[in-house]
This record gives structure tokens, sequence and C-alpha cells, in this order.
């Protein structure tokens, strides 16, 4: 176990001070990427860093590093990363108490003047969520070559507003190299569960092991608009189509069974009027599970059913891929260091895959990378209602700094 003077009481105020940056009316947060609210989160996080001697670098996709030196200036920093951007109806917790608890190891090394051999690394990533520029993760998957650098700054919100312009308008365009960031020794990344394992089990700690294999689909289908007034006999109703393609999806996700998951988030009608027929009608999929051929059969089943439902409909149906990325391990000695630290702390913890994408799943293309899970409260995420207590905060933050400390080595004499 570390020694440092670690604490629980102060990374909570950090917490705190930070929710209200972007407050909602509910409890929860709206800072979304690239947002003015995004730039005050920054700048705070910056002011936080700066107080205990943190160098920050920004890079060309507003990625920060804040870096403390080690002693053995030949080693590759080890880091510990998440992020400060929310859902727009977004908690907490989600993302920032990775960031936060990160900061609470850097202060708590600093009040203590003890250096490590290795660098400490603390990133922000930028645009995890993927709630304004969609796809999520943008700032860590550039920065491991799973996007291109032109590719990220083109994008742009449903507003119509690129991504680089919309950086450069907040002030957190750098001139650093993003690829820079995966000359790493090590990742570390502390994460709220997002799920109610962890809290139906009674434990305080989730070594995440893998991430679960991904695909999405954008689905347009087209129909023809009609009167409302009109016979039944006669439509094509591209919404009524749909809804059975949706039903469907559940349908698909269920039937896989084990830790299948399908998911319809986004869908849009036209022409959205009372009395107009829909002629089209435009949804997202989300498919996730940890068996790859069973997560290309699921997509297979996906384009039968769409086959299915435009010949009984009379309708168009287009599934077009929109991004993906494999099963992903994380790495078994640092999910080891994880274990001992929270074996050592008296914690109860359990391993485990995540079935939602973080950062951690791009990084660990590039470097050797695990996750801590915290519980919490119901499993809610992404949500204004979402809550963690204190102690769990405290007791992720104690097993983060650990493991770090354990990697990265306390410099002696």
């Amino acid at each position: 176990m570390s020694n440092i003077p670690l604490s629980g009481a102060r990374l909570w105020d950090s917490l705190m001070e930070m929710a209200r940056i972007g407050a909602t009316p509910k409890g929860g947060c709206n800072r979304q990427a690239l947002t003015a609210l995004d730039g005050e989160g920054r700048a705070l996080l910056a002011r936080w860093g700066a107080e205990v001697g943190l160098a920050l670098t920004t890079d060309r996709l507003g990625n920060m590093a804040l870096l403390r030196p080690g002693r053995d200036a030949s080693r590759r920093p080890v880091a510990i990363g998440s992020h400060l951007d929310t859902q727009p109806t977004g908690g907490k917790f989600d993302g920032v108490l990775g960031v936060l608890a990160g900061l609470e190891v850097m202060r708590a090394l600093h009040e203590a003047g003890t250096e490590t051999e290795a660098p400490l690394l603390l990133i922000n990533w930028t645009n995890e969520e993927g709630a304004r520029f969609s796809p999520p993760m943008m700032g860590s998957g550039a920065a491991m070559g799973a996007f291109t650098e032109a590719e990220v700054l083109d994008i742009r919100d449903p507003e119509g507003t690129r991504f680089g312009d919309a950086l450069a308008a907040i002030g957190w365009s750098g001139e650093a190299d993003p690829a820079g960031l995966h000359d790493l020794e090590a990742y570390f990344e502390l994460h709220i569960e997002q799920g109610p394992i962890l809290e139906r089990e009674g434990l305080d700690i989730g070594v995440v092991t893998h991430a679960l294999a991904q695909q999405w689909f954008d689905v347009t289908v087209a129909g023809e608009e009609s009167h409302a007034g009109g016979a039944m006999s006669h439509r094509r109703d591209a919404l009524v189509a749909a809804a059975l393609l949706v039903r469907g999806i559940e349908a698909i996700a269920r039937e896989a069974g084990g830790d299948a998951r399908g998911t319809v988030g986004r869908i849009a009608v036209e022409p959205s009027s009372r009395n107009v027929v829909p002629s089209r009608t435009a949804f997202s999929v989300d498919f996730r599970n940890g068996d790859e051929a069973a997560l290309d059969r699921m997509a297979e089943a996906l384009h039968e059913r769409a086959r299915a439902v435009a010949a009984e409909r009379g309708v168009e149906v287009e599934v077009t891929p929109f991004w993906s990325f494999p099963q992903t391990g994380f790495d078994p000695a640092l999910a080891g260091r994880l274990r001992d630290a929270a074996a050592g702390r008296n914690l109860r913890f359990r391993d485990m895959p995540t079935g939602i994408g973080h950062d951690a799943v791009y990084v660990a293309r590039q470097v050797p990378s695990v996750m801590i899970f915290t519980p919490c409260l119901g499993g809610i995420s992404h949500n204004e209602a979402e809550s963690i207590t204190p102690s769990q905060a405290e007791a992720g933050m104690l097993v983060l700094a650990d493991a770090v400390l354990a990697t990265a080595g306390i410099a002696k004499g």
C-alpha cells in the first residue's frame, strides 16, 4: 500500500466543485464536449494541476496531458486518464471520477514530497462521450490511430459546427501531436461501473479484464407520405416498418443471450406532421457482445430482418455500418496489480468485463492498459440521478493509487 496522504475528502470536494460547472436543475451535469462549459472545466483542471507543479501540454485535438516528472527520465510515463465531458443530461461522476482521482494521486505525492521513478501523466481525453460530436472517444481514438486527426477535426455536430472550429472557439486547440500520447509505459482508468453488478453483489471494486466488441449501424426506412385520412390498405408507413425493426433489434440481442446487447438510441421521423403518414424514418443500432462471431451473427440477423420487413411492408430499408471495434483485452499484469491493491486495502472485488466503450479501450491498442470500476447507485449513469458515495470514490482512488505507484515505483533515497 502507498503511504502518501491520499484524501478522500479532498477528492470529493473536487468532484463537487467540478460538478458546479454545467450543473443541471436535477442535480446532474451538462458539460458537453467543446462547449464553453467544457472549456471552464478544462481551465479548472489546469489550475489545479499547476498548483501541484504539473506541466500541461495540449495537443491539436484538445487532449490535455499534465506531467509530473520522475527520477528516471529514460522511462516512459505511467498514465492515469479519463474525461471531463458529459452527456446533455449526465451525472457528476462518469469520467470525472477518473480524472480527479488521478489528480488526487498527484496532489498527495506533491504534499508528501515523494518522487516516483517513472514520470506520471494525467490525461483528460477530448470528447469521450460523443454526445455532441459522434462517434465517441475521438481524442483517445485519434491518439491511438483509430481515426486520423484530419477526419476528427472535420466532423460536425447536428447543428453543422465543425469539431476543429468548436475546439478553437473555446481556446483549447494545442500544438502537440496527439500520437505522442501512445508513448506510455502503462495506462490506468478509474470509472463508475455504469451497471448494477458490483452494487448487487456487495462489492467495492471491479477489475476490468476486457471490453466487449461493438458494431453500430445507421438504418433508414423509406416509404411514402400520404394523408392520415387515407385508407389503411395502401399505406407504406416508414415509421410502422421501423417500429417492427426496433422491436426486432431487442429480440436479436435477447436471442443471442450471454452478454449480448442491442439498443436503438436515436430515431428521426419525416415529415414529422400529425396528419401525414411518415415517408422516412432513420434510427441508430448499437450491438455489443463478448463473442465476436456471435456479434457478426447479430449483424446478419439485422440484415435479414430488414429484408423481411421491407418485403412485408412495401418499403425500402438500408442498413449502413457506422462504427465498430473488436473485443479488447486489458493487460493481465496490470490487472494483477489492481487485485493486489484491492486485497491489500481489504476491499471486496471481482473480475468483470465492460460492455461500455471507454478511452482505455482505444489506448489498449497501443499501451498496456487496465480499468477499475467502482459501484454506482442502481447502476444508473448517463442520467442526472447518477450517484456514488464518498467512500466508493475513495476506495477506487486508493486502488488506483496503489497500482499506479507499484507500476511507476517510488524513488528511494
